[in-house]
């Protein structure tokens, strides 16, 4: 009997905090995408290689080297009239010492997601504590390759519900504009913001284009956000070597409450 009211008690105080959870979820989806106050983000960097190389590279990075991000962020925010003209700050935030837990694979199942994803939100409670609000703070947790020809990096991953990154990037200055993409992309995932391309990594057509509305739609110059990419035939498309050839698209814009309606 004791131990059945037991086992009743943990389910309870489990089912409260699961709730807490999904309550605050709900106001920090509300408070961020308002867009009334500016959006903190906050780049904590990990030398996941463990080698002096990255951690050297570690030590070099200042608040300046994420400058595009916000850049980008109010450029493509004044485009579709948001009253605030800084959506955005990005700073530099400390060094994290401790690995988060490892994303599932691509097509794990979305109960390998689910339970990830609650690992690293208690991960990222245990490891940046709650001393600042975060109902506008975005923590984005970069781990550092070392850059090797040839090496490609894991796929990253924005939580939609708790304002949350995972970043693969490399440690290397001329990887910093393709970096801040990868960065900036995962960010608005945390927003609303959902992939525009399809299960072959190509821009999927329209949505996933900065100007469909050309003649040909092959001759673009630039990449929405997020697609990721540069299309040039129905095949074949390139990443973009920085955020100036980067724009937020109308859906895009609709999905984090930059647009009303389309």
């Amino acid at each position: 009997m004791a131990r059945n009211s037991f086992k009743t008690i943990r389910i309870f105080f489990l089912l409260m905090i699961l709730l807490f959870v999904a309550l605050y979820s709900c106001e920090q989806k509300r408070a961020s995408t308002s867009w009334y106050k500016t959006v903190e983000i906050m780049i904590y960097p990990i030398n996941v290689d463990g080698s002096a190389v990255v951690d050297h590279y570690i030590k070099t990075l200042q608040d300046k080297n994420f400058s595009h991000i916000d850049k980008f962020m109010a450029r493509e925010a004044k485009k579709y009239h948001l009253i605030l003209s800084t959506p955005t700050k990005t700073r530099l935030g400390s060094q994290i010492k401790i690995m988060p837990p490892t994303p599932p694979e691509p097509g794990s199942g979305i109960l390998s997601v689910i339970t990830w994803s609650i690992k690293f939100r208690y991960w990222a409670w245990k490891n940046t504590p709650d001393d600042e609000s975060n109902l506008r703070r975005a923590r984005m947790f970069v781990l550092y390759h070392e850059a090797v020809d040839g090496k490609r990096l894991a796929h990253s991953y924005g939580l939609n519900k708790g304002l949350l990154g995972y970043v693969n990037a490399f440690a290397s200055k001329e990887q910093q504009g393709q970096n801040n993409i990868v960065i900036a992309h995962e960010f608005l995932h945390t927003v609303g913001a959902s992939d525009k391309y399809g299960l072959d990594g190509e821009p999927i057509f329209p949505i996933g284009f900065a100007s469909p509305d050309l003649a040909d739609p092959y001759k673009q110059k630039k990449a929405e956000i997020m697609a990721g990419r540069i299309p040039i035939s129905a095949t074949e498309s390139h990443m973009p070597r920085s955020l100036k050839s980067c724009v937020i698209g109308k859906e895009t814009a609709l999905e984090i409450n930059w647009l009303k309606n389309l």
